[in-house]
């Protein structure tokens, strides 16, 4: 059952067409009730599809949706370990930090050199204060601990957003640009004095390239994840 579970998730998650033919297997129905009995899981993933709509119809994900996300995550995690709100989770305040953090040093990289825009790095930490206020530090036998869900979740939502790039690059039919583009980057990143000059590179590359909207992936990454790990 678990691998018939695994195997029309991650179906799901790479042909969403699938989704109008049969729209709910016992795998889904088992994920979409656990995420819609405990709000904070509902509210969460509300709240990643309101940023991805956002970032793909003006290329950014707003600060009045992000910050109030992590401070508010932040805020259960901290009512947790004051015993106030013992029915919407298991972490504390120091685990929604962990994987607030832990959400902020995965992106970080990639926007420390114009990778991709502020937004995107304060929705994934935001992602990670509730997961962790939710989840907490410690895994069971029905999840791994938050750190781990924060970290498989971006892994997935990094996959998904190489082949939504892949799709945009071949319906485009830009293929000798995007290469060239991925040389600069590369030679950027080997030639330049300091993350400065690279994200200044960037920056002065940045109006010649189709964006790609990375508020998309990094949700359909997250509630996706979620969907297998309480489906299976």
């Amino acid at each position: 059952m678990k691998d018939e579970c695994v195997v029309k998730n991650l179906t799901f998650i790479l042909h969403p067409s699938s989704f109008i033919l049969h729209p709910f297997s016992p795998c889904e129905d088992a994920a979409m009730h656990f995420i819609l009995n405990h709000w904070p899981l509902s509210f969460l993933c509300v709240a990643m599809i309101v940023a991805a709509v956002i970032d793909g119809w003006k290329l950014k994900v707003p600060n009045w949706l992000t910050l109030p996300l992590v401070l508010s995550g932040w805020s259960l995690g901290l009512l947790h370990d004051l015993g106030l709100s013992e029915a919407t989770g298991s972490g504390g305040i120091a685990a929604s930090l962990a994987a607030t953090a832990l959400g902020f040093f995965l992106l970080w990289p990639v926007y420390a050199i114009g990778g991709m825009g502020a937004g995107d790095v304060k929705m994934q930490m935001g992602f990670g204060a509730w997961i962790g206020a939710f989840y907490g530090m410690s895994a069971t036998e029905t999840h791994p601990g938050a750190m781990w869900i924060v970290l498989y979740a971006f892994c997935l939502a990094a996959v998904i957003g190489g082949v939504l790039a892949l799709g945009m690059i071949a319906l485009r039919g830009q293929v000798r640009r995007n290469l060239a583009n991925v040389r600069e980057i590369f030679g950027d990143l080997f030639t330049s004095k300091g993350v400065g000059e690279v994200a200044d590179k960037a920056a002065q590359r940045k109006p010649r390239m189709h964006l790609l909207p990375y508020g998309i992936p990094l949700c359909l990454g997250f509630v996706a994840y979620l969907v297998c790990l309480h489906g299976i």
